[in-house]
């Protein structure tokens, strides 16, 4: 079993903290050791007194030496009726070194001179005093040597270590198989879903399904599944976006030379003696040179970029008009279409610093999806812009009276292929519009979405500031 695994470390720390455990069982221990110790030698001393006491006086000298050696002390005081008198004595070997009362010696004193006695390997003379059993007198005192006490004090608290260690082992093995089954073949089988589904992340077959007992374990699968699943769809997504992306630059190429064809025809609608197609024809002509342009700039820059913004002062009264004009006449032409009415609050002299054609895409596709929504309602509607500025930007607001945005639009509004509103829709004009308009260094908000209509804001530094991706674009 390897320290570097979970089942490793924790058999090892499971068995530390027994013997950690078993260490704070071993002083107290080791103190009622010593006090049952002294007790017992006490008991013996006063049995050998009174045996002592009840023979003939001629047989005393010859027991004496006797029992003192069975009672393993040196002498023996009795204090019976107020008199104090030594009833077994032999030679000490030394002076005496401590006294011990243990008539009323409390626990952690009890246990500092276990420890005292444990850790000094002298052979000390030691008197213990002690009530005598059966109230046989009020007091007995002995005198003793501790090489035998701390002996059998060593040898006790080993044969405790020895046992503690033991059950350390056993509870360690006990609590690593328990630990196998309940926790570590769980996580294994998280880690094999999570490699089989690194593998094939697109599968979603690999993706796991939580099965665990545990609450916590579960939790974690559970989660796991989320985020696989997530990722999945995100990888999904990207593979539409690419392969989208792909037939969009293919769609460009082709469409980009018939508008071409297109647009030197509408040039020569400029010459026709219809004074209604020479007024239209110029606002053809631009709205062909866009999309020729948005062809090219596709090209370009590829599937999912936008380019940097060609920055250009311009009046914004005159692109919102140009913008109105447009969505009216798209409204106009609408089968059976309730009527839609146009208002603009931008001051004439307006005068903003963005790239013109980019604004126009970011208010035509606020303007028509307001329109489409209007108009999915079957009822008269309005849509307004307006705008202001300030020291710092210039806001523009795209208000409607429509139905307002489901909540799923709102969850995921500016995702391509997530935010639709109506049904048949992609979700691609909103995120056109907020990417333009990053691209700027502004941002678009939803203000307000209820029954009673939508509103956004469009923020626009007046410092442009880019993120370094559009920088690096613009630099090159």
């Amino acid at each position: 079993m390897s320290l570097n695994t979970l089942s490793g470390r924790f058999a090892l720390l499971t068995g530390i903290f027994v013997l950690l455990a078993e260490l704070l069982i071993l002083l107290p221990s080791l103190a009622n050791y010593r006090l049952d110790f002294l007790e017992s030698r006490l008991e013996r001393a006063q049995i050998a007194s009174l045996a002592l006491l009840a023979t003939d006086e001629s047989l005393a000298s010859d027991l004496e030496s006797e029992l003192l050696e069975n009672a393993g002390v040196f002498n023996v005081v009795l204090r019976r009726d107020e008199v104090r008198q030594l009833v077994l004595s032999s030679p000490i070997p030394g002076p005496v070194a401590d006294t011990y009362d243990l008539r009323e010696q409390p626990f952690w004193t009890s246990a500092r001179d276990a420890v005292a006695q444990l850790l000094d390997p002298e052979n000390r003379v030691i008197r213990v005093i002690g009530a005598p059993v059966n109230q046989a007198g009020q007091l007995i005192e002995i005198t003793m040597d501790t090489h035998r006490l701390r002996t059998e004090m060593i040898d006790y608290g080993l044969r405790l270590l020895a046992i503690s260690a033991a059950f350390s082992i056993l509870t360690a093995l006990l609590l690593n198989v328990a630990a196998q089954r309940m926790l570590l073949v769980p996580i294994r089988r998280v880690i094999n879903h999570m490699t089989a589904y690194a593998n094939a992340p697109e599968d979603a077959r690999s993706i796991i399904t939580p099965t665990a007992r545990l609450a916590e374990l579960n939790e974690a699968e559970a989660a796991l599944a989320a985020m696989q699943h997530t990722v999945t769809s995100a990888l999904k997504q990207k593979a539409r976006l690419a392969q989208l992306g792909q037939a969009v630059a293919r769609i460009s190429h082709d469409l980009r030379n018939i508008l071409t064809t297109s647009q030197i025809f509408a040039d020569r609608l400029e010459t026709s003696e219809d004074p209604a197609v020479r007024r239209a024809a110029p606002k053809l002509v631009n709205s062909i040179s866009r999309a020729v342009n948005l062809c090219e700039t596709t090209l370009a820059f590829g599937k999912a970029e936008e380019p940097a913004p060609s920055l250009s002062r311009f009046n914004l009264s005159a692109l919102v008009t140009e913008v109105t004009e447009a969505e009216a006449l798209a409204a106009e032409v609408a089968d059976d279409a309730a009527p839609i009415e146009f208002l603009t609050d931008v001051p004439s002299g307006l005068m903003i610093r963005a790239d013109r054609d980019q604004l126009f895409r970011v208010l035509s596709n606020l303007v028509r999806n307001a329109r489409q929504a209007i108009e999915a309602t079957r009822r008269p509607g309005t849509i307004e812009i307006g705008a202001s500025e300030d020291e710092s930007e210039w806001l523009i607001r795209v208000g409607d009276t429509g139905p307002g945005l489901p909540k799923k639009a709102r969850d995921y509004l500016f995702q391509p292929f997530s935010g639709g509103s109506r049904k048949g829709g992609t979700g691609l004009g909103l995120a056109i519009a907020a990417d333009l308009v990053r691209n700027h260094g502004g941002k678009l908000d939803l203000l307000r979405s209820d029954e009673e209509g939508t509103q956004f804001c469009l923020h626009l530094p007046r410092d442009l500031i880019m993120t370094p991706m559009r920088e690096e674009n613009m630099a090159s």
